[in-house]
């Protein structure tokens, strides 16, 4: 509080050039505040990333003899975590890096100097960092729900997709590739 105090007393004797770089002092305070947000970005894209890995190798995997199926997953899996884990602190740095040059001007263009107080003031607040801390539970919880309710729609429409491409790499030329075991077989 005494700070805000202080800041405007700054803003009000000094004038116009004051409130320019007092704003660009707000911006560069909420963004040190998303500076956690920023790393997590990149922590999730070291998952995603991970992940599409192991998806885009899934089909194959089934082209694996039923005996060693398991112990290719295993190692496979061995694999891309070590991947993982090779560029996750990577991306995350690189995130909070970029986070300053990319979320700055966007705040500084869409937010008065008075929005920029009162989001400060939310993102320091006890509140926010409850919710912060709240986000990923119900992320979780809407993603189990969404899941859950979409499933029997989704589902079908997968299976087809995968059929559909299946087709079209054995017509390209690609070695038939065996359905997963939880699809329907013709």
């Amino acid at each position: 509080m005494w700070k805000t105090i202080a800041l405007a007393a700054a803003l009000t004797v000094a004038g116009g050039t004051a409130q320019a770089q007092s704003k660009k002092d707000l911006v560069q305070k909420a963004v040190q505040l998303q500076q956690q947000g920023a790393e997590n970005l990149g922590r999730n894209v070291a998952v995603q990333t991970a992940n599409r890995v192991l998806a885009a190798v899934a089909p194959a995997l089934q082209a694996v003899p039923a005996d060693k199926r398991e112990a290719t997953a295993k190692d496979i899996q061995a694999e891309v975590r070590k991947f993982h884990d090779e560029i996750e602190p990577t991306l995350r740095k690189r995130a909070a890096e970029l986070a300053p040059a990319t979320l700055g001007p966007v705040l500084e263009s869409r937010f008065s100097e008075d929005e920029l107080k009162t989001l400060i003031a939310w993102l320091e607040s006890p509140v926010a960092k409850k919710f912060e801390q709240a986000t990923p539970e119900m992320q979780q919880a809407l993603t189990q729900k969404l899941v859950a309710e979409t499933k029997a729609g989704i589902e079908p429409r997968l299976q087809a997709l995968e059929g559909a491409l299946r087709k079209r790499l054995e017509a390209g030329g690609a070695k038939p590739v065996q359905p997963p075991a939880s699809a329907p077989r013709k």
